[in-house]
């Protein structure tokens, strides 16, 4: 039996799809005999008039705010009901996160504050589909042309291993999974790096084509049900060696 997994994404999740996410699958259902389908979606694809964004308040707005389809963009059920695995991020502008604010999970404002409490309904949310999995990827980053330190700052305490996102929301033996994308772009640092970057935030075909098997792994890992195991958090070498460091 086939299963099946989307990817719900916008540009740079595009630019990993191109990195031969596919392609990948394709070799791997052959070699070992697996029936895993992916295919990639843009999300929200603002068609019916909805925001190009993806940020934690907008899946709290589409899923949570939201029991069915609105402005023409599928509720998460329309997802669970045609689909295995479910795969969301956020763009890279997710990591432009303010000081402190007053907190209110109604709010678009970019905060720790108001991230906490729209993940927090999101995480609700996904765990009443206990039959679905969903994968996860920590917050795109910014070159440091295009963001503050401070803002880069609180995004990496945030989304970094042992911030808040990959310590307390994610846990282990339920059916959400996390993919630490922001670290490889980073290299453990506060911005996408110039090697990783292209003329703007956006990742390069380079770095696309040496992470796309890192993702494609570790979503047949989250498939195979050892998605709690080592291969949360990867990093590639400087010469492009790719390094498991266990989760």
């Amino acid at each position: 039996m086939a299963t099946n997994i989307i990817f719900l994404h916008h540009s740079t999740g595009g630019v990993i799809w191109n990195g031969g996410v596919a392609d990948w699958f394709t070799a791997y259902n052959t070699e070992h005999e697996t029936d895993y389908q992916i295919t990639a979606a843009d999300y929200p694809d603002t068609g019916g008039g909805y925001e190009w964004a993806n940020y934690p308040y907008d899946y709290w707005n589409l899923w949570v705010n939201h029991t069915e389809d609105y402005l023409g963009e599928h509720h998460l059920d329309y997802w669970c009901a045609n689909y295995d695995v479910i795969v969301f991020k956020f763009c890279f502008p997710v990591t432009d996160m303010l000081a402190n604010s007053e907190p209110d999970i109604t709010s678009s404002v970019k905060s720790d504050e108001n991230y906490r409490l729209q993940l927090a309904a999101v995480k609700a949310e996904l765990l009443t589909h206990p039959t679905k999995k969903f994968l996860v990827w920590t917050g795109a980053a910014e070159r440091v042309e295009d963001t503050t330190e401070a803002n880069a700052t609180r995004a990496k305490t945030f989304f970094q291993p042992g911030g808040w996102f990959q310590s307390t929301w994610d846990v282990t033996g339920d059916n959400i999974f996390l993919w630490d994308f922001r670290t490889l772009e980073t290299d453990g640092g506060l911005y996408l790096t110039p090697a990783h970057a292209s003329t703007d935030s956006h990742p390069n075909g380079t770095f696309a084509a040496e992470v796309a098997p890192l993702f494609c792994q570790r979503l047949v890992d989250v498939i195979e049900g050892i998605g709690d195991g080592v291969t949360v958090h990867r990093s590639i070498g400087r010469a492009g060696r790719k390094v498991v460091v266990a989760g």
